[in-house]
């Protein structure tokens, strides 16, 4: 988790460019659930000043104090239930950091009071859940963002950009590699980790946890289009720490005229989110958040390379949150195929269904 802290903080120096704001323009933010750490990303962007959090749900009194030391907010905040906070504090937006099951409950309660609703990945834990989540968001009115870190990382955006610029040719193949050691191995508390190898809180295990990731970004790279057919295997190498839910999988998503890999995996040595795309005529690597590269072909196996590394991307694209606030202001606007878009990830939740339902039954899944 430390490369996560790490990489966050750094988009945080760029956030600095928004510079202060008035009280009254702060948009007003609830924290729903502590037990996802990404939380502590929410906490340092607050320091920006573009929004305030007014209330924090956590029925864990000892985990929600253990933070308020840790980011220095008063315990005031801190409610039992959703249903407590509203009531008592006006709240614009709420953003959701508990388990992946709790989704649903956070939209059922927010959206009717016409309250705009972010979750971290995936946005769902299967697609009857994702369904009521969009029909309650459609019939309120509400934007229902889902957050993956790789959404902010400056090198998935310039090659975004590559290709379609036409710069290497039409896409063939992808490759998409997420995931760490595994949760039990990087040490994580336990109000994480208890629910991260719940097959019913989380879904599954890193099919769920990291092949998000690659649904994600492939759907965005297709414009939205889903994939015709989908197969996966899922291994358990560690039965010892994850007894319930698989720790390495791999997604082939077969789409007219290209295949995509997406490999998430508890079992790297050494934590990654990389990228490789593939055209007719080259290829672009989005090897982490800065470093980027792209081939273009020469030959049988020369190639002349381009090799750059990025910066931040300019604000509100470089903070979550930032773009939540300038989203609901109607300051920026949002295309159904972008990452973070309601659209694109009830195709992530549709792909991670029949990966399960493939691996569980050795067989492809064809997409209606």
């Amino acid at each position: 988790m430390k490369g996560i802290v790490s990489r966050f903080f750094s988009a945080l120096l760029v956030a600095l460019s928004f510079g202060g704001a008035h009280a009254s323009d702060k948009l007003k933010i609830g924290v729903v659930g502590l037990t996802h750490t990404h939380v502590h990303w929410i906490f340092e962007s607050e320091k920006q000043g573009q929004f305030e959090i007014v209330g924090i749900v956590e029925q864990n009194r000892e985990l929600a104090q253990r933070y308020a030391t840790q980011h220095n907010y008063s315990m005031d905040k801190v409610y039992d239930s959703m249903d407590a906070m509203f009531a008592a504090q006006d709240v614009q937006a709420v953003t959701a950091f508990g388990t992946i099951f709790e989704h649903l409950e956070v939209v059922q309660k927010a959206a009717p009071r016409g309250v705009h609703v972010m979750v971290e990945k995936p946005l769902a834990i299967n697609m009857e859940h994702a369904s009521e989540m969009k029909a309650l968001a459609t019939k309120h009115n509400i934007h229902l963002l889902t957050n993956y870190e790789t959404t902010w990382y400056p090198t998935n955006h310039k090659a975004y950009e590559t290709i379609k610029n036409d710069e290497v040719g039409d896409i063939r193949k992808v490759i998409v590699r997420d995931g760490h050691k595994g949760p039990a191995k990087l040490g994580i508390n336990s109000e994480f980790l208890d629910w991260l190898v719940d097959p019913k809180q989380n879904g599954g295990g890193a099919i769920v946890d990291f092949g998000c990731y690659g649904a994600n970004l492939m759907t965005w790279l297709m414009d939205g289009k889903k994939p015709q057919s989908v197969t996966a295997i899922t291994q358990q190498l560690q039965a010892e720490n994850n007894p319930q839910v698989d720790d390495e999988s791999i997604i082939i998503l077969g789409y007219e005229n290209a295949n995509a890999i997406v490999q998430g995996s508890w079992n790297w040595p050494i934590g990654r989110k990389d990228m490789e795309i593939y055209g007719e005529t080259g290829a672009v690597y989005a090897d982490n958040r800065h470093n980027y590269r792209m081939r273009i072909a020469k030959g049988y196996d020369d190639f002349e390379e381009t090799a750059l590394t990025l910066p931040e991307r300019g604000a509100p694209y470089n903070d979550p949150f930032h773009y939540f606030k300038a989203l609901i202001n109607g300051e920026i606007s949002i295309s159904p195929h972008d990452l973070s878009a309601l659209e694109n990830n009830m195709v992530v939740v549709e792909i991670l269904d029949a990966a399960r339902e493939s691996a569980k039954t050795g067989k492809t899944v064809y997409l209606k």
